[in-house]
């Protein structure tokens, strides 16, 4: 059955990846289809959906995040008169269920890209007399939640998604997200939190990619103070994370602040296990196989913080043999460390998820892109995986970073391992630009965060193709409806 998606407008390229995650992890191999209402822009928050029950839309829509509500659709128009003609002649049988003195209602009027007064809501309320509601109105805890939504017209300059004429919605919900997660979950309310802590929405959304569900098993490379595994953990999972800095794992910032604390504080179940571990040589044994359900991380790229591995720089250039720990020091030492490049990182984290991932577990991590490339085109093809989705987050004018979804279809092996190295030597070129021109212009995080101005937009972005921040892309993108 088709349903109405009405999304928040926000992080449009995460929309779509996130409800076909979600139907998936619902409805298994169910048919999805995804298809835009008619003269409506490509960044429109309205798109049909094509689920097969109730059931699984209902639980789609109350797991997302970035969805306001789903309805079935009782009437679609560019009028109220049409509306009402549509609304009347939509079957019996359909709404007949909701109709009863037995259930209690309410009518909710939303507008994207318009102010509707009070009086004018109340107004567009009445009109819907036509309906034979027999129930009674109750604004708390309605049984049943109907949408009146109407957009605004293409001659006004509001900013937003253009559309070529006023549209008008009306249907029944079937579910909606619960947006009471963000402020609950907020940085701002942390009890630990570090530079590179996960915004809460950006965690959640990552959990919903990795199809996190109660009884999996989660793991984060490169936990730091646990945002992401505190997403998976609401949603049911057991979580494992590691972190190079011994520091960041074991004290935090004392015995009620590290860590654990940001768990207890939500009275969620607390990691099976918190290890200093080293991404480039990972603790696992050679034979271990296939254990992480999902793996979900966010690796240094250097704009937040910089990638380390072990080693100082006399022990990775030969000059001095490896160090063996007094056993006086090994309560409180901390092993010396040198520069993990985003290029190693990204390979030894493939290699690491393609070992220990069960067949059908996904990946899910961010990658930094120039906004002229995508990130498909230069990742490295791991013949252990299969590229669901990729989603855009703007950090600059130059830089992006990309949500990569990857499920794993084909078994570990020797064979893979080796073409996986040869695929590496091969990305490393690819992704030479990034780097040489980070060493060259500053580092990637002085492109992040640098203002526009000192960046010479109107100069040396046009002579690379990239645009400016006025054309570059629409206003509406960074709006929050």
């Amino acid at each position: 059955m088709w349903y109405l998606c009405y999304f928040y407008h926000r992080l449009l390229d995460y929309r779509r990846p996130e409800v076909e995650a979600l139907t998936k992890l619902f409805g298994g191999s169910a048919k999805f289809e995804w298809k835009l209402p008619p003269h409506h822009h490509l960044d429109s928050p309205f798109h049909f959906i094509w689920l097969p029950s109730e059931d699984i839309a209902s639980k789609v829509a109350n797991r997302s995040i970035l969805v306001k509500c789903m309805l079935e659709l009782w009437g679609q128009g560019y009028s109220y008169e049409e509306l009402k003609t549509l609304v009347q002649t939509f079957p019996e049988e359909h709404k007949l269920p909701y109709l009863g003195v037995e259930s209690t209602f309410r009518i909710v009027v939303d507008t994207f890209g318009k102010v509707l007064s009070s009086d004018e809501q109340r107004e567009r309320i009445e009109s819907f007399s036509y309906i034979p509601f027999k129930g009674r109105v109750d604004l708390r805890n309605a049984d049943n939640r109907f949408w009146l939504i109407e957009t605004d017209d293409q001659f006004s300059n509001n900013g937003l998604p253009p559309t070529v004429q006023r549209t008008l919605f009306f249907g029944r919900e079937v579910g909606g997200a619960d947006r009471k997660l963000l402020p609950t979950f907020s940085l701002s309310n942390r009890k630990y939190l570090g530079p590179t802590a996960m915004d809460a929405e950006i965690a959640f959304l990552m959990a919903n990619q990795a199809l996190v569900q109660p009884g999996k098993l989660v793991y984060d490379p490169f936990v730091g103070t646990g945002s992401i595994l505190v997403a998976a953990s609401h949603f049911g999972a057991m979580t494992m994370g590691a972190d190079i800095d011994i520091r960041v794992v074991r004290n935090g910032r004392g015995p009620d602040c590290n860590v654990w604390s940001n768990f207890k504080q939500y009275d969620l179940p607390l990691p099976i296990s918190l290890i200093r571990a080293d991404n480039n040589l990972p603790p696992w044994r050679g034979d271990l196989q296939e254990i992480f359900d999902a793996i979900i991380c966010d690796p240094p790229y250097g704009v937040r913080a910089g990638g380390r591995k072990s080693g100082g720089r006399k022990l990775l250039k030969g000059v001095k043999g490896p160090y063996v720990i007094p056993d006086e020091k090994r309560k409180d030492h901390i092993p010396s460390t040198a520069p993990y490049s985003l290029v190693e990182c990204v390979h030894d984290l493939l290699d690491v998820a393609a070992r220990l991932l069960v067949m059908g577990g996904r990946l899910v991590f961010f990658y930094p892109v120039a906004v002229d490339e995508d990130a498909k085109d230069i990742f490295p093809d791991h013949k252990c995986f299969t590229l669901v989705s990729h989603s855009e987050q703007i950090l600059s004018t130059r830089y992006s970073r990309c949500l990569l979804t990857m499920e794993k279809t084909a078994r570990y092996t020797v064979d893979v391992a080796e073409m996986a190295r040869k695929k590496h030597l091969e990305f490393r070129e690819n992704h030479g630009m990034l780097t040489e021109e980070s060493r060259e212009n500053g580092t990637l995080r002085s492109k992040v965060f640098s203002p526009a101005d000192n960046l010479e937009v109107s100069s040396g972005l046009s002579e690379m193709n990239i645009k400016s921040d006025k054309d570059w892309k629409p206003k509406y993108r960074s709006k929050y409806v």
